[in-house]
């Protein structure tokens, strides 16, 4: 704890462990402090700095999937809309207007003439038309496309050769050198599907398009394949084939009116076209330098309020002010730093110390003396939010393919044990995938704890007393309480069932790369809310969902999910939605564990910082009042 002389010292009892802690922390601050300040000499200082947990995976709107990545990519880009840093309503972005036609379905996006690149080129209509498609493209690999399915044939096109059938208009996109940079897209030949051959076999899949009146057979093969060998007799490489674009409700009516269709009503789509993978990217930028070298600090051009001045690995990324941002003088914050530290008591340290203006986590065991100080602090208010802390079971693996046996895991678990014993902040434990806090909406809840059923079941399975069990892992990523509830769990489960477990731990990038691949038994994963429905939970479960990397799938469940699209009446989709996860409780591919509560720490001299049910906090609403001796936003409701 940092004490200035102005400062009165707490009078609360501090008990001996306290005290060990708190002088445990003060010597690691020092350490920390001279660590960061070699890292940062010859820096000018900040106006701001936060930490941001780990090194983010890239700065690619269109790739990333992580709360770190997106602490970066809601600065340096903006969508048709933002977000309200305090209601997180929709507002105005790169889009000053829009008209939402009385069916709900057909969307017309006015933009506003001075939203600029940061290379001072105007943002156009043709640029979201690039981007979506190129979000939706399936070779782009974006994890969050499902985001745009909303979009008439989105998913379509999304599904490359396998969303196109017989009669539909196609793109067929020819190969390019192998030396080609890798974002650019070859020539495309538009035409009409007559037939697919060898449907089955993805090898040997064979379309036959009409094009201008003639047909031709495409099959589809890589860059490299391409220039090296001949294809099959009559038939011609291509990259691939897909939905033809135009089919995609997505146009361009002039260069500041950009039209968007959906299949079905979606009352929160004016949200996602805030939320960060639907930002635009710079395609001259991207088709220069490739990917990841567009996103380079020296190459990136992007049209948010800050611009990348430049990342050091194990350091830090530095935002200054972006002087093309159409709304730069209300931006405050001149020069931003995003320090990449995953261990939460060097954060802790680091602010405790002054070098950090925000932390997003504090570890338990001093959030808990930090919550009973006496009088209370003026730095931190944890408050509830759309978050789900769970873990994935790869039901593509034996023995977690057997429902008893997932079912016997999540009664073995001691959730109250975790929230009490490991967590700090009044987490709540979770018995249901959607959190508490959507209006309408009422979660539904796996059983309660229960061991001895939880032995029985197992028994049931085969695996008496655990016997016979093969030994599996906890897969986890680098953080001091994903470990602890790890190894608490693997306790719990060797007490309860008798079974074999370990933990694993991997850096961010190998833990999301292993979560992709299914290459688990056990995950930990976390989701947070992409906006207040409880669909941003739910539609990651559909069978070969982008997000769904259990290998579960349920027919029923995925026509709940539709039939939830297209429902108009509010009160009877929410009543849909609580059948789908009412089905997927029962089935079990994931195990609740807890709700989330931010855990915020926040200086006073912060303005502009409120809590909010998705704990977002656009750094363009943030500004630093030194002089103002008022409670802060962030400190609402707090004693």
């Amino acid at each position: 704890m940092q004490l200035t002389p102005s400062t009165p010292r707490p009078k609360t009892f501090m008990p001996v462990n306290a005290r060990n802690l708190f002088a445990g922390l003060l010597v690691a601050a020092l350490l920390a402090a001279i660590v960061w300040a070699s890292l940062g000499s010859g820096l000018p200082p900040a106006d701001f700095t936060f930490i941001n947990s780990t090194e983010v995976k890239s700065v690619d709107p269109q790739i990333v999937n992580g709360s770190p990545e997106g602490n970066i990519v809601n600065a340096v880009f903006e969508g048709l809309t933002r977000w309200h840093p305090e209601t997180l309503e929709p507002i105005p972005g790169v889009a000053e207007s829009w008209d939402i036609s009385d069916n709900l379905l057909v969307h017309t996006f006015h933009l506003r003439e001075n939203a600029l690149w940061s290379d001072g080129a105007p943002v156009t209509a043709e640029d979201f038309y690039y981007s979506f498609r190129r979000f939706l493209g399936p070779r782009t690999v974006a994890e969050y496309a499902f985001q745009a399915w909303y979009i008439k044939n989105g998913r379509r096109y999304s599904q490359g050769g396998s969303g196109v059938v017989p009669g539909d208009s196609v793109e067929v996109e020819l190969n390019l050198p192998v030396d080609a940079v890798n974002t650019r897209r070859g020539k495309l030949l538009l035409g009409r599907l007559v037939t697919i051959e060898n449907a089955q076999d993805l090898e040997l899949r064979t379309f036959l398009v009409e094009i201008d009146g003639v047909e031709k057979k495409f099959l589809a093969t890589d860059d490299q394949t391409a220039a090296e060998s001949q294809p099959p007799a009559g038939v011609q490489w291509c990259r691939q084939v897909l939905l033809d674009f135009r089919e995609v409700g997505v146009e361009v009516l002039d260069s500041r009116t950009l039209r968007i269709t959906l299949e079905n009503p979606t009352p929160f789509f004016l949200k996602l076209t805030g939320y960060y993978p639907l930002c635009p990217v710079n395609r001259k930028c991207v088709e220069q330098y490739g990917t990841p070298q567009w996103t380079h600090p020296r190459n990136i051009v992007s049209n948010g309020p800050y611009n990348i001045q430049f990342r050091r690995i194990r350091d830090r990324i530095r935002m200054v002010k972006s002087q093309t941002y159409w709304n730069r003088d209300s931006v405050q914050l001149d020069v931003v730093d995003a320090l990449a530290v995953e261990a939460a008591t060097t954060g802790l340290n680091l602010f405790m110390t002054g070098k950090a203006d925000w932390i997003i986590t504090v570890p338990p065991a001093a959030l808990r003396i930090l919550l009973a100080e006496d009088p209370p602090r003026k730095d931190i208010n944890p408050a509830p939010f759309l978050g789900t802390y769970y873990y994935m079971l790869n039901t593509k693996r034996r023995p977690f393919n057997d429902l008893r046996v997932r079912k016997a895991l999540s009664l073995a678990v001691d959730r109250d044990e975790i929230t009490t014993t490991i967590l700090a902040a009044g987490e709540i434990s979770a018995r249901s995938l959607v959190p508490p806090g959507i209006e309408g909406y009422e979660g539904q809840s796996c059983p309660h704890e229960n061991p001895e059923e939880a032995r029985r079941l197992l028994a049931e399975a085969g695996y008496p007393e655990g016997k016979g069990f093969p030994r599996i892992d906890i897969m986890y990523n680098t953080e001091e309480t994903h470990q602890t509830i790890a190894e608490l769990i693997r306790k719990q489960w060797q007490r309860e069932l008798g079974i074999s477990v370990k933990t694993r731990n991997e850096e961010w990038a190998s833990y999301l790369s292993s979560q992709r691949q299914m290459q688990y038994n056990v995950s930990r994963r976390a989701w947070i809310g992409d906006y207040a429905d409880p669909n941003t939970f739910l539609d990651m479960f559909v069978t070969g969902g982008e997000q769904n990397n259990t290998g579960w799938g349920n027919a029923e469940y995925d026509e709940l999910i539709a039939d939830a699209g297209r429902e108009r009446d509010p009160e009877q989709r929410m009543k849909i939605l609580q059948q789908a996860e009412r089905l997927l409780m029962d089935e079990m591919p994931i195990v609740p564990i807890y709700f989330y509560v931010s855990k915020n720490m926040v200086k006073p001299y912060v303005r502009g910082f409120y809590n909010n049910i998705q704990d977002s906090h656009p750094l363009s609403a943030i500004w630093i009042n030194r002089e103002n001796r008022e409670p802060t936003e962030f400190m609402r409701g707090r004693p």
